[in-house]
């Protein structure tokens, strides 16, 4: 990939960036935040090659986006970028919940929708922001893809490819699935609904 931006350069967005440079599969990756200072920081911290400044113009040319910010703010982000969106440009997200996320997009991206594969990172840490960021953080942790019917087969696995740079094990499961499995085990120990969610996307 030529082009990566993160939108959101926290704990997950910050770590997908270095997984990927880690794994030589990026020429450049653009951060777009709320707070410039943590935007600046990711930049010091070689996360970021540059400080995004004008998203309509940036995500033309993208070869993948990443939401990294939470849940509530993706509706209005995908309405920002949706109608600048490059026809080759795909988006993930980090969300934890997807139906909601899902929902949003049909909203918000339109005719785009195609282009966005739901993901859920089920990696953390005690730290959060960009400081705490690392490049292992998803080796060896499951991230779950969510694909929507209008998702081409390629779309899916260029996504899932960016994932397994990461160091990630990538399974599959509906929206629903999704939500009601969490929903199910948030409760559980972590290595508890860690193990139960890798049986059940093995099914």
């Amino acid at each position: 990939m030529k082009k990566v931006i993160i939108f959101g350069v926290g704990l997950i967005g910050g770590s997908f960036a270095l997984a990927l440079r880690k794994a030589g599969a990026v020429s450049e990756v653009v951060g777009f935040g709320r707070s410039t200072a943590t935007l600046e920081q990711a930049r010091q911290l070689g996360i970021l090659d540059r400080i995004g400044q004008d998203v309509d113009a940036e995500v033309g040319d993208a070869d993948l986006i990443l939401l990294a910010t939470p849940v509530g703010q993706m509706a209005e982000l995908m309405g920002r970028i949706a109608p600048h969106l490059g026809t080759h440009t795909l988006i993930t997200d980090g969300g934890s919940t997807k139906c909601d996320v899902v929902a949003a997009a049909r909203v918000s991206l339109g005719n785009k929708l195609a282009q966005f594969v739901p993901a859920h990172p089920i990696a953390g840490g005690e730290k959060s922001g960009a400081g705490a960021a690392q490049a292992d953080l998803y080796q060896g942790k499951k991230v779950v893809l969510t694909p929507l019917a209008e998702n081409s087969k390629a779309s899916v696995e260029s996504v899932r490819r960016a994932w397994e740079l990461c160091g990630a094990a990538v399974s599959e499961l509906t929206p629903q699935q999704h939500d009601e499995v969490f929903a199910a085990v948030s409760h559980l120990p972590h290595l508890l609904s860690f193990a139960l969610v890798h049986d059940i996307a093995q099914r």
